[in-house]
């Protein structure tokens, strides 16, 4: 009887876990829910005091400011698409370090740029406000709300979002408070503001909309995946990333679904995407934490190509004219053709690599966890230049120089062929 009994017992071990499998495999994923009523989140802004104001003085002759550069780099990506390039730039090789300023922390993103200023957000979280002519701090906003983000200017304000669960508008001259909004999740979404609208994703599923001048939401959408990504927008589409595996675009108006896709990693799991969605519009580029690429229309969702890089990812791709560039943590940086996903080169120079590369006119930028930094030709992956720090995201650029945040520390650099 004993014998018999443990001969049935794997048998039904077996039958037990075959069943799991076939649940688990053919379980629907959730197909997302929109909330135009959001009760569990508020606003509050800082009650303003009116003080006298003083018999003004006249004014001293003030200095003639700075040259700056007209074209801003609003967010993260340069734009709302999340292209991580300036294809119409061409600064060349960059020589000649002009400034150096240390931000006393590390810093996961790098920063955005207007009028002559650089918003940035450092892991310990603070937010800081630099001349971008000089290096010099115009001001800094001390918080311990880690801020792995790069802020979204919103006209006179910039928008940042934190770990612990807030978003939060600042005035670009003073870093004053203007409003913030206090989620019950954690927030790592870099946001983008389009047509005076915020949108982030939060760790519980849900992607926002909110008024970017009070923050009030407008609608959010519950994808039913946590999300780290950050949101991407083109041709009146909104699509975002999860760690279920599963690629959302809605409507940008009014947040109604428009597709859902799921990518699955085998017959019995689906993918997950810490990376985000970058778009040229007619297509969406992400790479999964597995090493899966995967291009979609951007229209209906459908994938049109996917590729394996054998190692984890993380790097939100950079779209070129004609090609993509992704990096992996084998040490290598890609270029795919974007239409069909074929290879046209791979360089490697070890270390692993995080954050997304980004394209400046003919050359491609990267860095390593192991504090390298390269410049590649688009043309074919040769690599022309090179610093001994690195870590995370290269940085951006302007008509007038480069701006890397490098281990901690901001770093600006002219261009062998830019403006003198």
């Amino acid at each position: 009887m004993r014998r018999r009994l443990l001969l049935v017992i794997p048998a039904v071990v077996v039958l037990a876990a075959g069943i799991a499998i076939a649940v688990y495999a053919t379980r629907k994923p959730p197909s997302g829910e929109l909330e135009t009523a959001v009760t569990d989140v508020t606003v509050v802004a800082p009650t303003v005091h009116e003080t006298p104001r003083p018999t003004p003085r006249p004014p001293k002759p003030e200095p003639a400011p700075p040259e700056v550069d007209k074209r801003c780099w609003p967010m993260f990506g340069g734009g709302p698409t999340r292209d991580l390039a300036r294809l119409d730039i061409d600064l060349g090789i960059p020589r000649g370090k002009r400034w150096a300023r240390g931000l006393k922390s590390y810093v996961e993103y790098p920063p955005s740029y207007c009028d002559g200023v650089l918003y940035v957000n450092t892991f310990k979280g603070d937010t800081w406000a630099i001349e971008a002519e000089t290096g010099k701090v115009l001001w800094r906003r001390v918080s311990d709300a880690h801020k792995p983000s790069t802020p979204a200017i919103s006209g006179d304000n910039i928008i940042t979002s934190a770990k612990d669960g807030t978003v939060t508008a600042l005035t670009r001259k003073a870093g004053k408070v203007v409003w913030q909004l206090r989620t019950n999740a954690i927030v790592e979404s870099s946001p983008a503001v389009v047509d005076g609208v915020a949108y982030f994703g939060t760790t519980d599923g849900r992607l926002f909309a909110v008024d970017a001048d009070t923050g009030r939401v407008r609608w959010a959408y519950d994808t039913g995946g946590r999300i780290n990504s950050s949101p991407s927008l083109a041709r009146g589409r909104i699509c975002i990333t999860t760690y279920a595996g599963s690629i959302f675009c809605l409507r940008q108006s009014n947040g109604t679904k428009l597709w859902s896709t799921y990518v699955k990693r085998d017959a019995f799991r689906y993918e997950s995407f810490y990376a985000s969605a970058s778009t040229d519009g007619e297509r969406l580029y992400t790479m999964a934490r597995s090493g899966k690429i995967v291009a979609l229309d951007a229209a209906t969702g459908n994938v049109l190509w996917t590729d394996e890089v054998n190692s984890l990812g993380y790097s939100t791709p950079a779209v070129g004219r004609d090609r993509i560039f992704v990096g992996d943590f084998n040490g290598g940086l890609r270029a795919y053709r974007k239409t069909d996903g074929k290879l046209l080169w791979r360089t490697v120079v070890g270390g692993r690599i995080l954050g997304g590369a980004v394209v400046v006119g003919d050359l491609v930028f990267f860095s390593t966890l192991e504090t390298e930094t390269y410049a590649a030709r688009v043309s074919d992956g040769k690599v022309v230049w090179r610093f001994p720090i690195g870590k995370y995201s290269p940085g951006i650029a302007t008509e007038r120089a480069y701006y890397f945040t490098l281990n901690g520390i901001l770093v600006s650099f002219s261009g062998a062929d830019g403006p003198k």
